[in-house]
């Protein structure tokens, strides 16, 4: 760029020598006759070198030299006077005048000076760039910054130690002090730094300051060192991690929803539906396969909502033939049928005020059916062999690991009862389908174990572990479990290895996926085995896996379906 001066001088013959003398050179001149003339050039432009003589009308080039200083202009200002003397050349220089020159100027001087003056702006303006940069990373870190001196006189802030640690920019000069809620941990890593020359690091420092009373930071602390590398203080960085912590907590927490295992996105999904549902007088159907947790689920939403305090009474209807289910779930009074020798008060009357879970409910006989629907509907029942109503306020979750629709189809269950009970669904997931969470869910069976029988294994090897990811587990979480405390008792060692698993896990590889309990009967869509197949470059074992059905299952529905690559 062309470099930019400006010539101030009351002489109109010097301002034309100089403008025609500058403008040979090609440098872009500007002129003006007095103090007033000057500051408007000044206000209006950018200077690379300004020349000012002393002696103005009205002003002084003094005085135009204290505005340069008052408006941080880093422009060199070269003085110029006909008539030099000792005073006003020790009072230009203590301003900051660049160079002080005495009428006549020689044309070499001139543009010597010229050069000189450009080159020291030129490092001027590197300078006040790399500093200008340097402040705004400074001050653009979210981290609070603090250097303090070997006295621990605070040297500099930025402005994230205002929020993160309660300092203003009046602590700069001042001697470091705790903040109030501060537990002087940071006076302590710094008096430590100081003393030792070696850095300190803190993690996880719970920080309470003003309106942060749960704040979590990492403190830092190491030697400050000048440009020629000798240790003149301390710097501290205090980095602000209560959000990260907070999300850790979270997510923590959502690994261990209630008695809930997992991670992975279905989990999530579910624990956000519990949630849901934890306060909402409805009834759920809990789906999925056995083993897969119906009953933690039935627990979660009871114990997460308003009837927490009162009780959670839980029935599987499965094991009980069709009259003592009846006499279960209502009660009977003594003498309505043989055996009856007291009265007996029913599981619904017990989980008044509170949840009664009903696990197996596809198992339920035609009657027991009528009665579960009235109860629905009305709120209330009479106990076996007698006559009087009984009213209960009551929240019904039932679940099942069989395809109701399919047996409402089929006249196996009432349809009025199924919509009654299908309000909300919560489908659990087979392991299969959430196989990221087969890790957490073995680390906390192996310390549930490890308490257990008073042991201290400490994990499992890698085969066992490529066996748990690559099985297609048909009993779910519950066969995990059956198979990581088969394994606990026959290991004597800190690692659970594949010679310790159950005969049918021991004996697997790759290519022997044993099925799951549906057979692939319920994969009634060729798409989904295209896909699988395709997934799988047509490798028909893998495909099976993946869909956790057995091979002879795939096989057929390949056949079955006409399915060519």
């Amino acid at each position: 760029m062309t470099p930019r001066i400006l010539i101030i001088d009351d002489e109109e013959g010097i301002r034309f020598t100089f403008q025609k003398f500058l403008a040979a050179k090609d440098y872009e001149v500007k002129a003006a006759k007095d103090f007033e003339e000057a500051m408007e050039c000044i206000s209006g432009s950018d200077f690379d070198v300004i020349f000012a003589d002393i002696i103005l009308r009205g002003r002084t080039g003094i005085d135009i030299l204290r505005e340069i200083k008052n408006k941080k202009l880093n422009c060199p200002v070269i003085m110029i006077t006909g008539y030099p003397n000792i005073e006003t050349a020790s009072e230009a220089i203590r301003l900051g005048a660049f160079d002080y020159l005495p009428k006549p100027i020689q044309k070499d001087t001139l543009f010597h000076t010229i050069d000189v003056a450009l080159q020291h702006k030129a490092v001027i303006d590197e300078k006040e760039k790399y500093r200008s940069n340097l402040e705004a990373i400074f001050s653009s870190v979210k981290d609070a910054i603090i250097t303090v001196d070997k006295d621990l006189l605070v040297l500099e802030i930025n402005q994230a130690a205002q929020s993160i640690c309660g300092l203003t920019r009046k602590s700069v000069g001042t001697r470091f002090l705790l903040q109030a809620g501060c537990r002087g941990k940071c006076l302590e890593s710094l008096t430590e730094t100081i003393n030792s020359k070696k850095s300190v690091e803190i993690n996880r420092l719970e920080c309470q300051f003003g309106d942060h009373p749960e704040q979590v930071v990492t403190l830092t602390t190491s030697p400050l060192l000048d440009r020629h590398g000798e240790f003149i203080g301390a710097i501290m960085v205090v980095r602000d991690e209560t959000r990260l912590t907070g999300l850790e907590r979270e997510l923590n927490e959502r690994q261990n929803f209630h008695r809930l295992i997992g991670q992975s996105k279905k989990m999530q999904e579910i624990y956000s539906m519990i949630e849901l549902l934890s306060d909402v007088e409805t009834t759920v159907l809990i789906t999925g396969e056995s083993g897969t947790g119906k009953e933690l689920v039935a627990e979660a939403l009871h114990y997460k909502g308003r009837r927490c305090s009162n009780p959670i009474v839980k029935v599987n209807c499965s094991a009980l033939s069709e009259n003592l289910l009846e006499s279960e779930l209502f009660g009977h009074v003594r003498g309505s049928f043989t055996g009856a020798i007291r009265d007996k008060i029913g599981r619904f009357q017990l989980s008044d005020g509170g949840t009664i879970f009903l696990d197996e409910i596809a198992d339920i006989s035609p009657k027991i059916q009528i009665e579960l629907l009235r109860v629905l509907q009305e709120k209330e029942f009479e106990r076996v062999g007698d006559s009087s109503t009984i009213k209960i306020d009551v929240r019904v979750i039932t679940a099942t690991n069989q395809n109701l629709a399919k047996k409402v189809k089929m006249g196996e269950f009432r349809e009025d009862l199924y919509y009654r009970l299908n309000v909300m669904k919560i489908n659990l997931p087979p392991l299969r389908e959430r196989r990221e969470d087969i890790p957490l869910l073995t680390n906390h069976f192996l310390n549930k174990f490890n308490n257990k029988f008073n042991k201290e294994i400490r994990g499992i090897s890698a085969d066992v572990e490529k066996i748990f990811m690559e099985y297609s587990w048909p009993g779910n979480i519950r066969e995990l479990e059956h198979t990581l405390e088969h394994s606990f008792i026959l290991c004597r060692q800190h690692t659970i290895a594949v010679e310790h698993l159950p005969l049918e896990l021991s004996t697997l590889n790759s290519e022997e996926i044993p099925p799951s309990n549906n057979e692939g009967e319920d994969i009634d869509d060729p798409q989904i085995i295209f896909h699988a197949l395709e997934k799988t470059a047509w490798n028909k074992s893998k495909a099976a896996q993946l869909l956790g059905i057995s091979r002879r299952s795939i096989y057929r529905k390949i056949k079955e379906y006409k399915i060519i690559p």
